[in-house]
């Protein structure tokens, strides 16, 4: 490959990938530090994606759009829409147990995949939403707009983890690690477990809605193929649990791994006889399910896992100059670890 090529890939590559890591990093919110089977991911990934391209596009007699926004002003609507969508569905759910969520998530993203191929009107069925624009759209060369585009992710992914980092070592972050672990005990000493059992799924389906954006602007196209269950719910749970569920770094290495081995699946399909090349679709995924399996029998944690974290005062040193407490914090309790 030319260097040309490669750095072409390479842009590429930054760009899948950091969308990816937003929608890991979302879903660690909800299951990671909240406990919340969400299998719906496909679905608030739909909802940004469609909202930014009916958004941003313009006049067309195919389906909704012509309002022309700039892709900037329509990526936190996006993800606002998602939010909203992720509240409406918890209202019924998260006051129940955690199955009721896991069944409502997926059905509601089939349906809403439906949907999007069925109503012509409003996102032109399965023949898909065209000419999506990039951010700064004409103001950078031709040439660099993918870098730019590939900068652009980059920093959308860094925000979001600071602020998400940032949240989760806070008290609320505390609290959604009590509700995780045990929500009666939560509950018991006064905490609203409801309130933030909805805080944290639509904190979560508000990162996946402004990666749904990001992917719309990525391809340029969109249609309801690109919202499978397969690589818009599977794949994020497969990066998330290969990187490590509780740990935000874990949530955006497991989605640069997979991508790389997706990639890496590419080559090796290039070099498979004229015969297997065409079954190379099947092959990748075979390998990432050995790949899974092999991670939860060696590191059923992830590669790097949940940080133990002690509270300040258990290490404050007591009227004998010892730690009052010494015990050993966990990374997750067997009630997690068993839905996992």
């Amino acid at each position: 490959m030319e260097l040309s090529g490669l750095i072409a890939y390479l842009v590429f590559f930054i760009s899948i990938a950091g969308i990816y890591a937003l929608l890991s990093l979302g879903l660690n919110v909800q299951w990671g530090y909240t406990g919340l089977f969400n299998i719906g991911v496909a679905g608030f990934f739909a909802v940004g994606a469609y909202t930014s391209a009916i958004l941003t596009t313009g006049p067309s007699p195919n389906h909704l759009g012509g309002f022309g926004w700039p892709v900037v002003l329509a990526l936190p609507v996006s993800g606002l829409l998602a939010g909203l969508a992720a509240y409406l569905i918890g209202l019924p759910t998260l006051r129940l147990k955690e199955d009721y969520l896991a069944i409502a998530s997926i059905g509601i993203a089939e349906t809403l995949r439906l949907v999007l191929k069925n109503e012509a009107w409003l996102t032109n069925g399965v023949r898909g939403i065209p000419g999506i624009p990039r951010p700064l759209a004409g103001l950078v060369p031709g040439r660099y707009d993918a870098w730019v585009f590939a900068a652009g992710v980059v920093a959308v992914v860094a925000i979001s983890y600071l602020l998400v980092e940032r949240g989760i070592r806070s008290p609320w972050g505390r609290v959604l690690r009590a509700i995780r672990e045990d929500d009666a005990v939560a509950a018991a000493v006064g905490k609203d477990v409801f309130r933030h059992r909805m805080e944290a799924l639509v904190l979560g389906s508000t990162i996946m809605g402004v990666a749904g954006a990001l992917y719309a602007s990525f391809t340029k196209f969109i249609s309801p193929d690109a919202f499978m269950p397969w690589n818009a719910t599977f794949l994020v749970w497969v990066g998330l649990i290969l990187g490590g569920s509780g740990n935000n770094r874990g949530a955006v290495l497991g989605a640069v791994l997979l991508w790389a081995i997706w990639s890496g699946s590419d080559a090796l399909a290039d070099a498979l006889p004229a015969a297997l090349s065409a079954r190379a679709a099947a092959l990748r995924m075979v390998l990432i399910g050995v790949l899974l399996e092999v991670v939860l029998l060696w590191r059923p944690q992830g590669v790097l896992g949940e940080e133990r974290q002690v509270s300040r005062l258990a290490l404050e040193p007591g009227p004998s100059g010892l730690p009052a407490r010494s015990a050993p914090a966990r990374s997750h309790n067997s009630r997690h670890s068993r839905q996992v």
